[in-house]
């Protein structure tokens, strides 16, 4: 006699909103835990048909292949102004943008600081990792000092390349921002923070209370040399002193 079979709790799978694409992210890159959380959040919410993503150039720039739903590519550092033009020309939506920091912090310093200010009803998802990844490795403004990247191979020096930018606490101080936090995804704790934080920003912008700022501190294995294991020890031990996690404001 055959033995019945019960079944079991599922009690995880994969978002469905995630095309089966290859990811371009390097082993034990931070992107790609984040794109999962964005897709998990905008199925949660059951807003995929009406949720429209920014992005721009850089490690971000194939967002659109990964997860299925209406995306728009911004030129370098303009993800934010094409965001306020979607969101206002279709306030239901959410509008949200996904970028690294050199896109968000360096090139589109302008953009991100006057759209946070104007209080427009965006979602803006913000990786830091400290290094520009897909151009080579070169310095960021987020770059720590002492940080050996391919531009300064000798450590970032405050009298050659000033201070690392830390640009999250100065959007918190904006009256047009409602919510800014900052998350990592390095453990399963931090990966549960930081859905929820994600989620908090969409319900914002849908909601139209202002801009919402989810900086998540991450990991460019590639780009500092390191193993995963390793980078995410780096992170914590160096990053995360420059850049503590918690929310800001909201």
């Amino acid at each position: 006699m055959n033995a019945i079979i019960q079944p079991q709790n599922r009690v995880y799978s994969r978002p469905a909103l995630l095309n089966d694409a290859h990811m371009h992210y390097c082993p034990g890159c931070s992107h790609g835990v984040v794109h999962k959380l964005v897709a998990e959040v905008i199925e949660d919410m059951g807003v995929a048909e009406s949720a429209i993503g920014v992005s721009p150039v850089g490690c971000a720039v194939f967002a659109y292949n990964y997860i299925d739903i209406d995306w728009l590519e911004a030129a370098h550092g303009r993800a934010t102004a094409m965001a306020t033009a979607v969101k206002r020309l279709m306030p239901d939506r959410l509008v949200f943008t996904y970028q690294g920091d050199g896109d968000f912090a360096a090139i589109g310093t302008c953009e991100s600081i006057h759209a946070c200010n104007r209080a427009e009803n965006i979602a803006i998802i913000f990786i830091n990792n400290a290094i520009y990844g897909m151009t080579g490795g070169q310095m960021a403004p987020t770059t720590l000092l002492g940080q050996k990247t391919a531009t300064c191979p000798y450590g970032r020096r405050v009298d050659l390349n000033g201070y690392p930018l830390s640009i999250t606490p100065l959007l918190a101080q904006l009256d047009g921002t409602c919510y800014v936090t900052r998350q990592s995804v390095h453990t399963p704790g931090a990966v549960r923070k930081a859905k929820a934080a994600i989620r908090k920003a969409f319900e914002n912008s849908i909601a139209c209370r202002g801009a919402s700022v989810v900086e998540i501190v991450s990991t460019c294995n590639s780009g500092w040399k390191m193993s995963p294991e390793k980078a995410n020890q780096w992170m914590v031990e160096h990053m995360f002193e420059k850049y503590p996690l918690g929310d800001l404001k909201g």
